[in-house]
């Protein structure tokens, strides 16, 4: 693989604010070395100018759709809700991907270079979610990490889609029952398991055991501040090891508690209509709210539900109402990649990290600024001529 060596890259010193002049030299699909100057090391590599534009980590969409609800196909591409049953854990994203979807195109020409993809929240366990670059043909060779998330939602989505029919759940409490009817049979599963007592695998327990074993996240689809503590409730009930709050439209009611926990916010869409009750109280000031409590804060778009492009435009919504550049830079990259369990290879600019880059013509908060480069696993994916 050649090498590419980015010459006066402007980036961005997390801990101080900082802009910084720098160059750097991507080898197999690693940023290999950071410095104020690197010399071509041979030949091979190829070496772009960058002329002090903004360098960024490949920006990070922690909660997403994408390739699940397709665009521009119609109801044959919507694969996020199996309701053909409230509680399925065994699902898996993975199998309903189409890498053709066009909004990959729009995620590489918004500077996105990794996202979180699942099912949806229609059902009280929705399933297993994954993490995928978003350039490739095949998903297989597109994962990052998978699964990475068991899916679960509280609140009005699963209740309208069978409470509204007379189907269970109707309440709130028949949502909590189903998903402790299921985690208490997984435990009693494990147990067994452990104990050499098995014969027979079942494929839905065998999904929640990663959750209880703390090697992937509890995903909980939650917009109400009561809804956001019955997540809570459960992942102690079920001592859970990671809980993410997904959308948390009224996280900002219980940031302490969620601070205590130490327990992230995966925070959007923002750019949704107040469509329903959960949304009443959703607010653009949400996002410095949480961050100056101490709560971990990713954005996301929720992607179809915003277009995965608009992902840096929700950042500047929030820069608006007084968030930093740096935690709006945070809120993109490090700490989605910390929310995802990847950030040993994702989210900075360091040396050793995969070499996923999105190049900036202006500051990357400036509305006007374009996209004029992505790169992945040290290839350009996407380049504005």
């Amino acid at each position: 693989m050649d090498s590419i060596l980015l010459k006066n890259c402007l980036t961005i010193d997390l801990k101080t604010g900082n802009k910084e002049l720098k160059d750097i030299l991507i080898e197999e699909g690693i940023i290999r070395r950071i410095s104020t100057t690197i010399e071509t090391p041979s030949c091979q590599c190829k070496t772009i100018e960058i002329g002090e534009r903004f360098v960024l980590p490949g920006l990070i969409d922690c909660h997403t759709h994408l390739g699940i609800i397709e665009e521009a196909t119609g109801k044959i591409g919507v694969d996020n809700n199996e309701t053909s049953d409230s509680v399925t854990p065994h699902l898996r994203g993975l199998d309903a991907i189409n890498p053709q979807d066009i909004a990959f195109v729009d995620a590489l020409r918004a500077g996105v270079t990794t996202v979180m993809t699942g099912p949806g929240s229609n059902n009280a366990v929705g399933g297993l979610n994954l993490v995928i670059k978003t350039q490739g043909s095949i998903i297989d060779q597109m994962i990052v990490r998978s699964p990475a998330g068991l899916k679960i939602s509280l609140g009005e989505n699963p209740l309208s889609t069978y409470g509204a029919h007379g189907k269970c759940p109707v309440t709130r409490m028949g949502i909590t029952g189903l998903i402790r009817d299921l985690f208490m049979r997984a435990q009693d599963y494990l147990e067994l398991k452990q104990a050499g007592q098995i014969k027979s695998r079942d494929i839905r327990l065998e999904a929640v055991i990663p959750v209880l074993t703390g090697h992937i996240s509890l995903r909980a689809h939650a917009h109400r501040a009561d809804d956001i503590v019955t997540a809570v409730r459960i992942a102690e009930e079920f001592k859970i090891k990671k809980l993410v709050i997904e959308h948390g439209t009224e996280a900002h009611l219980v940031a302490d508690y969620l601070v205590e926990r130490n327990i992230p916010v995966a925070f959007g869409p923002m750019l949704t209509p107040r469509i329903k009750m959960e949304l009443k109280s959703r607010n653009y000031n949400s996002v410095l709210k949480l961050t100056e409590a101490g709560v971990k804060v990713s954005l996301i778009s929720d992607h179809p539900y915003n277009s995965i492009d608009q992902l840096r435009t929700v950042a500047i919504l929030a820069i608006s109402e007084g968030l930093s550049h740096v935690d709006a830079i945070k809120c993109l990259t490090v700490h989605p990649a910390e929310v995802l369990d990847c950030n040993n290879r994702l989210g900075q600019l360091k040396e050793g990290s995969d070499a996923d880059l999105a190049i900036f013509s202006e500051n990357p908060f400036n509305s006007m600024s374009k996209v004029i480069m992505t790169i992945i696993n040290g290839k350009i994916a996407y380049q504005k001529d």
